[in-house]
C-alpha cells in the first residue's frame, strides 16, 4: 500500500506545479492588469469583444467599440489588457 502511496504523492505534486500554480500567476497577473486599466487602454473580453476603454468604475467597464458605441461590461469579463502604445495591440477603428 505504501509504495503505491509514493507515486501517487509525485504525480499530484508534478501537477500542481506544472498546471495549478502557472494558472494562478496568470490569474494574479491578470487582476493586477484589471486594477492598473486607464481610460485608453485596449482591452479584450472574455466574449472576443475589443474596445477602448472609455469610463472605469469600480466593477463596471465601459468600452467603445466603435463611434458613438459604448458598452458596459463588469470587470471580470476583461481577458487581456494593451496598455496605450502597446505594440502588439489591436487595431480599433473610428
Amino acid at each position: 500500500m505504501g509504495s503505491m502511496l509514493v507515486p501517487m504523492v509525485l504525480m499530484m505534486a508534478m501537477m500542481y506545479f506544472l498546471m495549478i500554480r502557472p494558472q494562478q500567476k496568470r490569474q494574479k497577473e491578470l487582476e493586477k492588469q484589471i486594477e492598473a486599466i486607464k481610460v485608453g487602454d485596449l482591452v479584450v473580453t472574455t466574449g472576443g469583444m475589443h474596445g477602448m476603454v472609455a469610463n472605469k468604475g469600480d466593477k463596471v467597464v465601459t468600452l467603445r467599440v466603435a463611434d458613438n458605441v459604448r458598452i458596459k461590461f463588469d470587470s471580470n469579463a476583461i481577458a487581456r489588457v494593451y496598455p496605450k502604445g502597446a505594440a502588439d495591440a489591436p487595431v480599433i477603428e473610428g
